[in-house]
């Protein structure tokens, strides 16, 4: 015989609490770090990763949108920046 415990509605809000959504944005672009025309998926706003080589990368928007790598603060507190970057 089986039995069926009927759930409380405390027990029903704390399931809907633990219950979030993912929204991913699709894109197609080159990735600069592996030089190849590949989907990236991005969760945030600006922030995606290259399904071919796993790189993350940043968006940026100026006149067109282009990708670049992430990069974190540096330790000394200077500014990153890419050298000989095309």
């Amino acid at each position: 015989m089986l039995f069926f415990l009927k759930r409380t509605a405390k027990e029903k809000k704390m399931e809907k609490e633990k219950t979030f959504k993912f929204q991913a944005e699709l894109v197609s672009g080159k990735c600069p770090t592996c030089n190849s025309f590949t989907t990236l998926v991005g969760l945030a706003h600006d922030f995606f990763r290259c399904m071919t080589c796993g790189a993350d990368l940043q968006q940026h928007v100026n006149g067109k949108i282009s990708y670049l790598p992430a990069m974190g603060k540096r330790e000394d507190g200077g500014v990153p920046y890419v050298k000989d970057w095309k």
